[in-house]
C-alpha cells in the first residue's frame, strides 16, 4: 500500500503539533526538534510539519512506498510526466534513510518519491528539490 505523503512547513510548531493532533485525532507517531510527523493507515497518510525551514506553508506533498516494487512503478510513472526528474537515490533526511526522487507539476508543486529503509536519530542533510540550485 502506498501513502500520501504532505509535509507542511509551520510557523510554531507546537501550535500546530496542538492542531493536527485534535484535528487527526492522533498524536505523532515521531517527534524531533523542529519536527513531528503523523503514520497514519485512516487516512493512509505520512503527514510532517517541520519550523525552522523557510517559508511557512506547503513545503511538499509526496508518494510513500512500502517496497522496491512499488518504489520503482512509482518512479517510472514521474518518469512518464515528461518533467524535470531529479533521481536523489539513497539519502539520509528526515530522520530517515530512504531512496528518492523529486518532481515539480507544470505549476511548480513539489513532488517526491520515496521508500524509507529506516529511521535514523539525525536529521541528516535536507533533501535538494527540483526547484533548488544545485
Amino acid at each position: 500500500m502506498k501513502r500520501l505523503h504532505v509535509s507542511l512547513s509551520v510557523s510554531d510548531l507546537a501550535r500546530s503539533k496542538a492542531f493536527y493532533s485534535q484535528m487527526l485525532g492522533s498524536e505523532p507517531t515521531l517527534e524531533k526538534d523542529h519536527y513531528a510527523q503523523w503514520m497514519l493507515d485512516d487516512p493512509a497518510v505520512n503527514f510532517v510539519i517541520e519550523d525552522n525551514v523557510g517559508t511557512t506553508g506547503l513545503s511538499h506533498l509526496g508518494v510513500q512506498a512500502n517496497d522496491a516494487d512499488e518504489l520503482e512503478a512509482q518512479f517510472s510513472r514521474v518518469r512518464a510526466t515528461g518533467q524535470d526528474v531529479f533521481e536523489e537515490g539513497d539519502t539520509q533526511c528526515c530522520y530517515a534513510k530512504s531512496t528518492k526522487n523529486w518532481v515539480s507539476d507544470p505549476d511548480g508543486v513539489v513532488w517526491e518519491t520515496f521508500q524509507t529503509h529506516s529511521r535514523t536519530a539525525d536529521f541528516g542533510v535536507p533533501s535538494r528539490r527540483p526547484n533548488e540550485a544545485a
